[in-house]
Order: C-alpha cells, then structure tokens, then sequence
C-alpha cells in the first residue's frame, strides 16, 4: 500500500486493455478505488470482477471518449461512487498510421476524435469537480511520438504534440487550485494500439518495433509515482523508452 495513493478516486480512460488495464491492476493493489471507462463493456467486466475478489474497489461505466456526454458520465460515476475525483487518466487512444498521401481522412478523423477531443472531453469533466475541491491531478498519456515525427507518424504525432502542448498549457492555468498535470509519454509499449494501424506496410514497421515494447506495467509505475508524490510536488512529465530502441 502507498499512502500517498490509498484512497484516492482515480477514473482512467481505455481500461479495457494495455496501460488503462494495467495501471487500474497497480493502483487498486495500492488501495486506490477505480472507476474504468472503455468501449469495450463485456472486458471491463471482467477486469472488475477480478480486482473486486483480490479486494479492489472498482466501478465501469461504457465509454467512448469520441462522446463527451459519455466522459461526462464516466467522470459522474466517480463522484456519485465515491464521493469525489482525485486523478483522471486520460488513456484512450489509437494509432491508425499512414503515409499523408494516403490522404486516409477517415483515420486522422478518428486519431484527432479520440487521441486529442477525448483529452479534452476528459479535463472539461474533471477540472470543474478538482475547482471545487481545489486539488486533482490530471494524467494525460501522450507518446514520444509527440517528441518527434517519423514518417506515416504525422497525424499521430499531430495528436501527441497538441496532448502535450494542453498539458502544458494545464499546468501553468491551474495552480491557483492545486491542480496537478503531469505528461506521460511511452515509446512503443506492449499493447492493443498496433493493431489500430491500417495500412499494411506501417503496420508490418510498427510490430518489428513493438517486439521490443517496454511492459505496460511499467507505464503504469511511473504513473503510480507521479500519483504518489506528495501534494506539493507536481510531476509535469516522463518519457519511458525501450532500452533497446534509439
């Protein structure tokens, strides 16, 4: 148990899988109570019963981030659960990559929909609740996508710039009510997302990357620690990367 974490209300976006499943396994082992937003409703099922009978405290509610009435309900089941928001983790994304002259619309549709509105969704429900409380922390997983582009990478790391930009942005607006907002940025992690790419050729790049993908557990921990700190201390970003990749 951390002290610094048992207790605390955390509603994490795309926790059906991947970082989402991992940090909500990690945090309820550290006494934390979780509220799991994801498209996916039989699988968080799932994920729920097995943290309740090691003892968690869970909640879900089907969520779809490209709907902000449905964050909006995410982040309601939190408070009427639990009676307050302590950290929201805005997960969720996808990463359909693709060469620009592609021209595949559809797909930078959905990246800016989920990757970037679904950030957004996610603070606009949580910040008013923090106000009130005048403390919260808002995680925002980004991606060193948005450190630099690469080829079939410019829309994603479109997405992954502006996730960081806002956070920035987040951080310097909301001190005056002892909001915390930290960027969490992983290379190419053991995950669901590569399987979101639909063009043949970065999808065949993308998995000979992700054979060296860090664990999502690990994204997880350095989630914990930034949750962990105590009140005055605001992580405001990480970047995890495999050993192996440059």
């Amino acid at each position: 148990m951390s002290p610094d974490i048992a207790g605390k209300v955390v509603v994490i976006t795309g926790a059906s899988s991947g970082i989402g499943e991992a940090t909500a396994r990690l945090l309820t082992s550290m006494d934390a109570h979780v509220v799991l937003g994801a498209r996916r409703q039989e699988r968080l099922e799932a994920i729920a019963a097995e943290i309740r009978a090691e003892g968690g405290r869970v909640e879900i509610a089907a969520t779809d981030v490209a709907r902000r009435d449905q964050v909006e309900a995410l982040v309601r089941t939190a408070e009427t659960a639990f009676g307050r928001l302590d950290v929201m983790i805005n997960n969720a994304g996808l990463m359909p990559l693709s060469r620009l002259d592609q021209t595949r619309v559809e797909d930078w549709e959905r990246m800016i929909d989920i990757n970037l509105k679904g950030v957004l969704y996610g603070m606009a429900a949580a910040l008013p609740i923090m106000q009130r409380q005048r403390s919260g922390h808002i995680i925002n997983i980004a991606s060193t996508a948005g450190l630099r582009v690469r080829p079939t990478m410019a829309v994603y790391s479109a997405t992954k710039f502006a996730v960081r930009a806002i956070s920035e942005g987040l951080r310097q607006e909301a001190t005056p009510y002892n909001i915390r907002s930290t960027i969490i940025s992983p290379g190419p992690t053991q995950t669901d997302l590569p399987s979101s790419v639909t063009d043949e050729a970065a999808a065949a790049a993308t998995r000979e990357q992700h054979a060296l993908a860090i664990p999502a557990l690990s994204v997880a921990q350095a989630i914990a620690f930034a949750i962990s700190q105590p009140a005055e201390v605001d992580v405001n970003e990480i970047v995890l990367r495999p050993t192996a990749i440059s």
